[in-house]
């Protein structure tokens, strides 16, 4: 099958032909139709999991997929051939990822059937940074009459937030250039801010000079965020998905800090799939590429600026 994999940790993706994966006890083959790309994926592939997990190689990359059940193992009743299915397919133990045309997973594991307001490329979109986003506004408290600044909010993870929190009755404020600011309200946020025009800091205390209870970031280092939560009145609480708040720090400040890691899981991704079903929750495909297009697209947005999801055809 074609995969894009890595021979190496710190080696460039490349198109490979590997050996098509086969499901054991309890588990599911899927063929893949589309692969939706995440930041963890590249920091899989430059080590970031080499001294929690040893990693087969070559090992493909990727979480995320949506495709159709191939094959079920010894075992399994939940899925049959034929099942529209989506979730996360990564097994670095195991070398396998979802930048493939096959991929398998446990049937009790993240993967549920898709979304059917959806079509392939847009449920592959959906598990990493959706699930992130709703557990993220679960563990951040996001409720009716808080007010929440969602930082990188124009990204895959920052949009689902902005959805999610305003569907709590939340007053969501964006951080959002120009280019997308009708779209951050149409999503529900209240208000955005330009991060790139002036100081953010100034200028969501000028506006909320009370200051905020909640802020959800996806983009900014330990000093940054610092300063950011200046901007959080005692009692509230600062969330980074990527590690970088300074917790014994704020909480010295009366400030609750989260260094979130997510997690996946079916039922998370089945109430994913009613909230879409419903229409309360939809994601935008900034991208899509081919198979073989992908190393070059990931290089691409390696250097950051997201606008929606990237999608790879399968």
């Amino acid at each position: 099958m074609r995969a894009i994999a890595v021979s190496e940790y710190g080696a460039t993706p490349s198109l490979m032909d590997l050996d098509r994966p086969e499901p054991g006890p309890g588990e599911i083959l899927v063929k893949l139709v589309a692969a939706g790309v995440n930041p963890y994926d590249w920091k899989v592939a430059a080590g970031a999991m080499k001294d929690v997990v040893q990693a087969r190689f070559p090992l493909i990359l990727g979480q995320d997929g949506a495709g159709v059940v191939e094959e079920v193992g010894e075992g399994v009743d939940r899925y049959r051939t034929g099942d529209q299915v989506y979730g996360s397919f990564g097994a670095v133990p195991r070398g396998l990822g979802s930048y493939a045309e096959y991929a398998v997973v446990a049937a009790d594991g993240p993967v549920a059937t898709m979304p059917q307001k959806m079509v392939y490329s847009q449920a592959a979109a959906v598990p990493t940074a959706s699930m992130t986003a709703y557990n993220l506004v679960e563990r951040t408290g996001v409720e009716e009459g808080r007010t929440v600044l969602v930082c990188g909010a124009t990204g895959g993870v920052g949009q689902a937030v902005v959805q999610l929190a305003a569907l709590k009755g939340a007053r969501v404020i964006a951080t959002a250039g120009p280019d997308m600011t009708d779209r951050m309200l149409r999503l529900g946020a209240d208000e955005t801010v330009d991060h790139r025009a002036g100081d953010l800091f100034e200028s969501v205390t000028e506006a909320h000079p009370d200051g905020l209870d909640i802020v959800i970031d996806m983009v900014d280092d330990e000093r940054r965020l610092d300063e950011l939560a200046g901007a959080v009145r005692k009692g509230g609480i600062v969330a980074s998905t990527i590690g970088q708040a300074n917790t014994a720090g704020l909480k010295k400040r009366g400030i609750r800090a989260v260094n979130f890691v997510n997690k996946a899981s079916r039922e998370l991704l089945e109430t994913l799939a009613e909230l879409i079903d419903r229409g309360k929750l939809t994601v935008h495909i900034d991208r899509e590429v081919d198979l073989a297009d992908a190393p070059a697209a990931l290089a691409e947005i390696k250097r950051g600026g997201a606008r929606g999801k990237l999608v790879i055809r399968l």
